[in-house]
């Protein structure tokens, strides 16, 4: 019996493997995706659970990026309005912050600007008599407060609801499965891989690598070699508080070095992250250090002192993949790469946001097209309606 062959084959069923099997469900192609654990138990269910443009990257020059996943933004708030929501943000600024009101008020007016001037790039400087409504914030040395909007979801609940809308496109998922081998010969790939005691011969015309932190390991299973990108695996961390926030969501400078951390709602409880450090070693050991926890806890007691013997009731930690670079990670460039093997056979997706994961589907789709068969497109993924999956 002969393999099962398909159009486009994806390893990795978190937010990017998701985005492009519906980007290529839609346009009427045959999709299969591997992941060797379940949808979204990676980095997909371990972010900062923020929808936004990332006004942090406008003070590294990096407005396409903005603009890019502002638009993404939109879109999601219009067609998944039960998994992504507007949220007030507020930052607070004080004597020792390094940001001062006419920098914060400068970039939220590019941000405004880069938004389209659409609803939600409204944004305003709060006036003092409401402070003391703002969740206990600290107020002594406070010199300003700004608000403006962005969106927050639950990022494993939003990759299921994408998995979902591929599949009722057509896409296939297999769970629990190890790619063990991927073999490119003239007619494409031969992906051997296990499920449980069963080993299996899948043949694809185009092989998508979408597994996050995992993806030179993926890369390293390729016969003929196939080159890799030389990256740094970066950890962040993330607290839960046992304690209700009410307002919004607080952008706040780390005292110690400036970073940026969110303080922020999170299921009746506060999350608040993240960290930023280089990780070595095994992406399914990750966990957060006592250091990292610390650091976030003192963040958040800095802001809301007020705060009697806050309870920590869960930490965790995700890998960020960046291009390899000397300097601080929080500095780095964010644009994701598509790295091509094999006369663009294996794609390799190295990064990503999870805000613009549609858009990174989008053009993985533009650059694989050539290699695939005539089909008859199904849907446009801009106008696919997510629910809570």
């Amino acid at each position: 019996m002969s393999p099962a062959h398909y159009d486009v084959l994806i390893i990795g069923a978190g937010i990017h493997g998701a985005g492009v099997a519906q980007a290529a469900a839609a346009a009427g192609y045959s999709v299969l995706v591997l992941e060797k654990n379940g949808i979204a138990e990676g980095t997909s269910a371990r972010s900062s659970k923020l929808i936004h443009g990332g006004l942090r990257y406008l003070e590294t020059g990096q407005l396409s990026l903005v603009r890019e996943c502002l638009r993404e933004r939109s879109l999601l708030f219009h067609n998944a309005p039960q998994l992504v929501r507007p949220v007030p943000f507020y930052i607070p600024i004080y004597r020792h912050t390094r940001r001062r009101p006419w920098q914060i008020r400068l970039g939220l007016s590019l941000y405004a600007l880069l938004t389209g001037l659409r609803s939600h790039a409204r944004f305003q400087r709060v006036a003092r008599t409401q402070w003391p409504s703002l969740d206990g914030l600290q107020t002594d040395g406070l010199q300003a407060v700004f608000q403006y909007w962005d969106g927050q979801t639950d990022d494993a609940a939003l990759t299921r609801s994408v998995i979902a809308s591929a599949q009722q496109l057509g896409a296939s998922v297999q769970l629990h499965t190890e790619v063990n081998a991927v073999a490119l010969d003239n007619e494409g790939c031969r992906i051997t891989c296990t499920s449980g005691s069963e080993v299996r011969e899948i043949r694809a015309t185009v092989l998508i690598n979408a597994a996050g932190p995992w993806v030179n390991q993926v890369l390293a299973c390729v016969t003929p070699a196939a080159p890799t990108l030389a990256v740094d695996l970066v950890q962040g961390t993330h607290i839960v508080i046992d304690s209700p926030l009410t307002q919004g969501i607080y952008y706040t400078e780390a005292p110690t070095d400036g970073r940026a951390v969110f303080i922020m709602p999170w299921k009746g409880k506060i999350l608040v992250g993240t960290t930023e450090r280089r990780f070595s070693g095994n992406p399914d050991q990750v966990r957060p250090s006592e250091a990292e926890v610390q650091y976030l806890l003192q963040c958040y007691l800095r802001y809301f002192p007020a705060a009697q013997a806050p309870r920590i009731s869960e930490s965790f930690a995700g890998l960020r993949v960046l291009p390899k670079a000397d300097g601080n990670p929080f500095h780095r460039s964010r644009d994701t790469v598509l790295y091509p093997a094999h006369a663009g056979r294996v794609l390799t997706i190295y990064g990503g946001k999870l805000t613009a994961y549609r858009a990174t589907a989008t053009k993985v789709l533009q650059r694989i097209k050539p290699l695939l068969p005539q089909r008859t497109a199904r849907a446009r993924t801009d106008e696919i309606t997510l629910s809570n999956a």
